[in-house]
């Protein structure tokens, strides 16, 4: 019998799961959640969320030893959360299973990687590979395609993971660079955020200015980081724009679009703790930063939004290629 295993059952986590059961030619997928969580329970007793509807081949378990027989695990859990996990792991025996990390962000205060601090707490020997790129669940359940990227240290665990996972729904890339992609898919995030504030100003004009500063910006902190500053421009990062930037879909762009209008948004948006953990090392490391600089000025110190974000045009002039990285 072939099946794997989901830890996490929200919204992305739910997807993936119903994603493999449909379509990965796989018997069964095991979903892993925690009792009395509500996305777990709803499932449970509905078999579905407001995304999707359970196939007959998922089943559903609060067991984890159970969850971790299995050889291919993907984890889709809050970024925050990653490192108290991996440290259960270690209590079970896990050695050469292959784990998909499904998640964008990095780890707050750290600023590190999520393939990092995963590597750095497991002390079995296991295979690690990471996903990004564009889609929403609404999307594909409305069966429109898109293209994701997947990375790993190990060229053999990035070949079994896209071939297990490739479909007409998704199709996979080899990724070149797994600290670029990581970096890239956790910024994606926040400039995620910066997006919805100009929508909540009604400054939509604005969005382009965005879109192609941005990847200069996350560029220099992925070139600090050890990776290839150009992959802020690959699906990782600027692909995942549209799905991001413009998407009503999308959980931190909507978070920026209410924090600009007073509001509060009630749902996860990981590009918060990782704004968080960006300001921390820009601010260390001296890297130039000014999108990250205000949009933290404006959520974490309370400045005023408007001038906060004109203040990013009063900067000195300077040629648009001067100085990419």
């Amino acid at each position: 019998m072939k099946q794997i295993s989901v830890i996490g059952c929200g919204r992305w986590g739910t997807f993936l799961a119903w994603y493999v059961a449909n379509y990965c030619h796989v018997d069964s997928v095991l979903i892993y959640g925690m009792a009395g969580v509500p996305s777990f329970e709803e499932l449970k007793s509905t078999r579905k969320n407001e995304y999707l509807t359970l196939s007959d081949n998922m089943l559903l378990t609060t067991d984890l030893d159970e969850t971790l027989k299995n050889d291919f695990i993907i984890i889709s859990i809050s970024c925050q959360n990653l490192r108290s996990l991996a440290k259960q792991l270690n209590g079970y025996h896990i050695e050469g299973k292959t784990f998909l990390l499904a998640m964008k962000g990095l780890e707050e205060p750290s600023a590190k990687i999520l393939a990092e601090v995963f590597k750095e707490e497991i002390r079995q020997n296991i295979h690690i590979a990471t996903l990004g790129g564009p889609g929403h669940v609404e999307d594909y359940m409305r069966k429109v395609p898109s293209a994701a990227v997947i990375d790993s240290y190990e060229p053999e665990t990035q070949d079994y993971v896209i071939k297990f996972l490739q479909s007409d729904l998704i199709r996979f890339y080899y990724g070149t660079d797994l600290i670029g992609n990581q970096v890239g898919a956790a910024l994606k995030n926040v400039i995620g955020i910066a997006a919805g504030v100009l929508d909540g100003l009604g400054w939509y004009g604005l969005k382009g200015a965005l879109m192609a500063r941005a990847p200069i910006e996350v560029g220099r902190l992925i070139k600090f980081m050890g990776g290839n500053p150009t992959s802020a421009y690959g699906l990782a990062h600027l692909g995942d724009y549209e799905a991001t930037l413009f998407s009503k879909n999308s959980h931190n762009r909507m978070f920026g679009e209410m924090f600009a209008k007073g509001e509060r948004y009630g749902k996860l948006a990981e590009g918060v703790d990782t704004l968080r953990a960006v300001k921390a090392i820009a601010d260390r490391e001296h890297i130039d930063m000014p999108i990250c600089q205000a949009l933290y000025k404006v959520i974490f110190e309370d400045a005023v939004i408007e001038p906060t974000i004109r203040s990013l045009f009063d900067r000195s002039l300077k040629k648009e290629f001067e100085t990419l990285f």
